[in-house]
């Protein structure tokens, strides 16, 4: 799945790279050493080891011909058979300047289908979901089967936020869920 964009040498262009793989073959460094040969940076990188995958998320920024030699560098590496990788070339964020960035935290007893009452929750009301990291686990002391999420969202700027705090704290509570939400502090 490769997009191209129109060729423009001065404007940074950005090319989106994300890998699916085997932990124990996580191609982080070979990407890295990849971007930087090319001539590229790394604006942004997340990586998430899942069970017993690795998925690597990277950014890549620079000229027109440096991400031209960055996507010839990555079919080379895209011929590891136990390596996935797809790429495209993107453009820049717009600036969401009217999205005020909240962190919601959540943690209860393990059910089918939490995340997805909460993320309908938000979507309802037009608030964006930026980052999620939800997972489960077994309590140490009880053995009990529980679940986390992290959910950072962009609130339109317009939203009162008393209000969407009592409507979300009152689903959490009609799920028995412990929740907070609070603003992003940095």
């Amino acid at each position: 799945m490769n997009r191209s964009a129109p060729r423009n040498a001065t404007a940074d262009n950005q090319l989106l790279i994300q890998t699916l793989s085997p932990a124990h073959r996580a191609p982080l460094l070979p990407l890295a050493k990849r971007i930087a040969d090319s001539g590229c940076n790394m604006a942004d990188a997340r990586v998430s080891t899942i069970g017993n995958d690795t998925s690597v998320m990277l950014l890549a920024t620079g000229s027109w011909d440096a991400v031209a030699k960055l996507e010839t560098a990555l079919a080379k590496l895209a011929r590891d058979e136990e390596v996935q990788i797809v790429h495209y070339r993107t453009t820049p964020r717009e600036p969401t300047s009217h999205l005020l960035p909240y962190l919601v935290e959540v943690i209860a007893a393990d059910r089918a289908a939490i995340l997805v009452k909460i993320i309908e929750f938000f979507s309802r009301r037009d608030i964006s979901v930026e980052q999620l990291s939800s997972m489960r686990y077994q309590a140490m002391q009880t053995g009990a089967e529980m679940f986390q999420a992290q959910i950072t969202i962009g609130i339109p700027s317009e939203t009162h936020i008393a209000a969407l705090r009592d409507d979300f704290l009152e689903l959490c509570d009609g799920l028995n869920l412990d929740a907070i939400m609070d603003p992003v502090k940095f």
